[in-house]
C-alpha cells in the first residue's frame, strides 16, 4: 500500500465531499458502518457453522 502524506489524504477528502456533498457523508458513513456490522456478522456465522461441522464429520 502506497504512504499517502497529508496533501494526498487533504485532496481525496476534498474530491469525495465534492462528489458527495457535505449533508450526505454523514449518512453515507452510517449506512457503510452498519453494512461493515452485517458482513462481520455473516462472517462470523459462517466461521462457526464451518466450525462445527468440522467437528461433526470428525470422529471422536
Amino acid at each position: 500500500m502506497p504512504n499517502l502524506g497529508m496533501t494526498e489524504l487533504l485532496l481525496i477528502l476534498a474530491v469525495v465531499i465534492l462528489l458527495f456533498g457535505a449533508k450526505r457523508l454523514p449518512d453515507a458513513a452510517r449506512s457503510l458502518g452498519r453494512s461493515m456490522r452485517i458482513f462481520k456478522s455473516e462472517v462470523r456465522e459462517m466461521n462457526n457453522e464451518n466450525a462445527d461441522s468440522d467437528q461433526t464429520a470428525r470422529p471422536a
